[in-house]
């Protein structure tokens, strides 16, 4: 089922992220809800959901990669979910790039994100996984890990210059 995403001005989406309970994940409803929260990015043509993009602030976030015109130049990434996620980001510097999001549609932007990182989280099933992810995943991790802290990528951008709306975006940007 898809749901309703919320926009930059609702205040949930400030509020900083609760842990899921371990014994919650396995249950019937945190399941569908996992289900619902992908249909969702489906339906919205994105590479990332956080749960608190739809109102619920939990601590679980949502990313695959398929094709996918937003990011037509990104190489797959399969369907990863992450609950209670830790992230570190590690010093091997960073770099700049446009994101956009679902919950400030229209608009991109340029942000600078660390090049690398380590993710420890729960998985689906409420096992622990751990990652070191560079490049475009590392980018998203960090931008749904923003979402579960209360923030959006505005938040992470030096100024505002290249604030951009997508139909311009495309003419003089892409």
């Amino acid at each position: 089922m898809t749901l309703k995403l919320i926009h930059l001005g609702n205040p949930v989406l400030r509020q900083k992220s609760r842990p899921v309970p371990e014994p919650e994940i396995k249950t019937p409803q945190f399941q569908k809800f996992l289900d619902d929260m992908i249909d969702t990015m489906h339906a919205a043509e994105g590479v990332g959901i956080a749960a608190v993009q739809i109102g619920v602030p939990k601590a679980v976030f949502i990313i695959e990669v398929k094709s996918n015109r937003r990011y037509p130049d990104e190489a797959p990434i399969p369907l990863k979910i992450f609950i209670n996620p830790e992230v570190e980001l590690l010093k091997i510097g960073e770099e700049m790039d446009w994101e956009g999001c679902l919950s400030v549609p229209g608009l991109r932007g340029q942000v600078p994100r660390a090049k690398s990182l380590k993710i420890r989280a729960l998985d689906r099933a409420g096992q622990r996984v751990e990652l070191e992810v560079s490049g475009f995943l590392a980018r998203v991790i960090q931008h749904e890990w923003g979402h579960l802290q209360g923030r959006v990528y505005l938040d992470s951008m030096r100024g505002l210059e290249t604030l951009t709306f997508l139909d311009e975006f495309a003419r003089f940007w892409s």
